[in-house]
């Protein structure tokens, strides 16, 4: 105990001393958070600043092995720097799929040639990553998937189209699956394979929804040549990979409205409530409205600690299970009753798309409510999640 509260010293320190100074405040109107890569633009040239030194150091990833660039930290070290840097309310450095995806899987299923090439980049935010799974023909029933990919000497030959690609436009690399035996069963014949997004005939189309704009893309694979060694695992047994991915995923969709922050507003929604409802008073006397912010406070306070405990289950050797079914469902189900939250304390502010009569903060969070009726349809629809929940956790009949 008494070396972690040393760690816990040096840590704070340590923070406060090589943190820049706009690293403490909260994102800006207009601001993102970092996903690092090469296509990544830094207005702010302290957020690239923070990215590395906190990679220089490891704390990018904190409890990956040092010897892919990792921090090396204990998991409890590792919970020791994030209560610091919460407590300093400190940016993250670095956020998105390379961490939070396609990382684990490379560390519990990459060859070691493959992890030393591909982590230390993620770790350093050099490679910003997206992911290849659904397709026009399959997406909640991703077996379907027809995207072709045929062996030519020490290369894949793919063809295919992506649909829903996430920020496809911005990335650097791509983990997709696809299909290298079309007389397989349909679960099997699937291989998972890592494209570079700069190769040759590989073209992008970003999708436009109703909130003006999207993360979401239409990816086009023309005869790409992809190196065979850049499989994951082996060739026609993807789907295995695709389904420990897909828990890392469902976990990370679950709490990414705690780690981006509730939007690109400025307020939430107790500053909201007070705003709006009390008109400057401090307490929130409309109780109905009182009771509905607490009621969200409380479920994601839950959350996050039954995500953590599942994090803590994985620093040990347990796999992300179907359990993570519950995460996806709850987190995103969650998140759509926040932005209807924030939406109905505006009154009839909430109801701009543009013009002189609404604030910017005001047409970001109904923006925001727009965009949030897509969470529970990304990342398998909230249908799946509780066929997968009924099935394969609670082992109810068909």
């Amino acid at each position: 105990m008494a070396d972690l509260e040393a760690f816990r010293r040096e840590t704070r320190a340590w923070l406060q001393s090589n943190a820049p100074e706009s690293m403490f405040t909260p994102l800006e109107e207009g601001e993102d958070v970092c996903w690092g890569g090469r296509k990544e633009k830094y207005p702010n040239p302290e957020v690239k600043q923070w990215l590395d030194v906190m990679a220089d150091r490891g704390w990018t990833a904190p409890t990956w092995p040092k010897e892919y660039g990792g921090g090396g930290l204990s998991r409890a070290e590792a919970r020791v720097l994030a209560e610091e840097m919460a407590a300093l309310h400190l940016r993250a450095p670095l956020f998105g799929f390379g961490l939070s995806m396609i990382g684990p899987v490379l560390l519990e299923m990459g060859t070691e040639e493959q992890k030393k090439r591909h982590l230390p980049p993620i770790v350093r935010g050099q490679i910003r990553w997206c992911q290849g799974y659904s397709e026009p023909g399959a997406g909640s029933d991703l077996a379907s998937l027809q995207t072709r990919a045929v062996l030519d000497g020490d290369h894949f030959v793919i063809n295919g189209q992506k649909v829903w690609t996430s920020y496809a436009d911005k990335s650097d690399w791509m983990f997709l699956l696809v299909r290298t035996d079309p007389d397989a069963p349909k679960h099997a014949g699937i291989t998972f394979i890592l494209m570079d997004m700069d190769s040759p005939g590989v073209s992008v189309r970003p999708i436009r929804l109703i909130s003006g704009a999207s993360p979401f893309c239409e990816t086009f694979i023309d005869n790409v040549r992809v190196p065979r060694n850049q499989v994951i695992g082996k060739v026609n047994e993807g789907w295995m990979v695709a389904k420990a991915l897909l828990g890392h995923e469902r976990a990370m969709i679950a709490s990414i409205g705690k780690q981006l922050g509730l939007s690109g507003a400025s307020a939430g929604p107790v500053e909201l409530a007070r705003r709006y409802v009390n008109h400057g008073e401090t307490r929130i006397t409309d109780p109905l409205v009182r009771d509905r912010i607490t009621q969200v406070a409380m479920d994601q306070q839950c959350l996050d600690w039954t995500i953590a405990r599942s994090r803590e289950q994985a620093k040990v050797g347990h796999v992300p299970g179907p359990e993570t079914s519950i995460f996806k469902y709850y987190g995103t189900e969650l998140n759509q009753r926040r932005r209807e939250l924030m939406v109905s304390i505006l009154g009839p502010q909430g109801l701009g798309w543009e013009g002189d009569g609404f604030t910017n903060d005001e047409l970001t969070i109904t923006r925001d409510w727009l965009r949030s009726r897509g969470n529970s349809i990304e990342g398998g629809t909230s249908e799946i999640q509780l066929n997968i929940i009924a099935k394969r956790v609670l082992g109810l009949p068909d």
